[in-house]
């Protein structure tokens, strides 16, 4: 079985408090892009392994595949060993969620290959256990999440636009990112998301556009901030960090000053990896 597991960009991420548990509660939009890795899964194997095209990404039980594919078995009684590839095409540490994606897309195919035997409420459920971004990729579609990024509804009003994807070459620590944040350096006045969202319009997006985490991850790491400066002069409508970084997206009007964007762009930072795509909104 093979299956495409896509990366997601963060359009709005505001964080809202911190809970005794330590983790952010916070108010953000997601939205898919055509970005994704593939997973290959076999199953009736001998054993259950998992290999990776990618060095950083770790093969034994921490990964969040093998995790997703424990947590199934165990809520479905079963016990079949399976063998994983993950073709990895969404950069590592970058704010994609690409370890979160291929978390779900295991669920997804494992409920597929066995006849649903989970239905979509209880598939989500599993998935919010074995991270707070799970559901979101089971979800599969545009949507404003609350909570520490569990609770999800449904934002239906987003338009299909290219946009340009820097990676600049190095993660940066999520747990350091939210260190160094400063809830008095944020914006003092937020957006109201269930309501301005649900108004949302191609040309006022870039307005909205914000993100709390890019200061701190700014100072971690200058090359994100210079990568979302690059993206503005080359015609970007708009450029943000996604979730905690590194990574940065611009949003272009349409294909044609995006493909621009990139052929000025590539052959300056041959360093960064960068992707032309699209926001998934069907």
């Amino acid at each position: 079985m093979e299956i495409k597991s896509f990366a997601k960009v963060n359009l709005y991420l505001e964080i809202t408090g911190k809970r005794p548990d330590g983790y952010h509660e916070l108010i953000t939009v997601m939205c898919l892009i055509d970005l994704h890795d593939t997973l290959r899964i076999e199953f009736q194997t001998p054993d259950t392994r998992l290999t990776c095209n990618h060095p950083d990404v770790p093969t034994d039980a921490s990964n969040l595949v093998l995790k997703a594919a424990q947590a199934f078995f165990q809520a479905t009684g079963r016990s079949d060993p399976i063998s994983v590839s993950i073709d990895k095409n969404i950069p590592v540490g970058a704010g994609l969620g690409g370890g979160s994606s291929n978390a779900a897309a295991m669920l997804t195919a494992l409920n597929d290959y066995y006849q649903q035997p989970l239905g979509r409420e209880a598939l989500m459920r599993l998935a919010g256990g074995i991270g707070a971004d799970v559901p979101f990729f089971i979800y599969g579609r545009p949507a404003v999440a609350t909570g520490i990024g569990e609770r999800l509804t449904a934002f239906d009003h987003l338009p299909e636009m290219p946009i340009l994807l820097i990676y600049p070459g190095k993660p940066v620590s999520t747990a350091e990112v939210y260190q160094r944040l400063n809830f008095g350096l944020t914006k003092s006045k937020k957006i109201n998301t269930q309501i301005t969202f649900r108004h949302i319009r191609k040309k006022v997006i870039p307005a909205l556009l914000h993100n709390d985490l890019e200061r701190p991850a700014f100072a971690i790491n200058p090359e994100i901030a210079h990568s979302k400066t690059v993206l503005l002069a080359q015609g970007a409508a708009g450029a943000l960090m996604s979730g905690s970084g590194s990574s940065v997206f611009g949003i272009y009007a349409n294909p044609e000053d995006a493909h621009n964007a990139y052929a000025e762009i590539r052959p300056r930072y041959t360093h960064w990896e960068i992707f032309l795509t699209n926001l998934r909104v069907g």
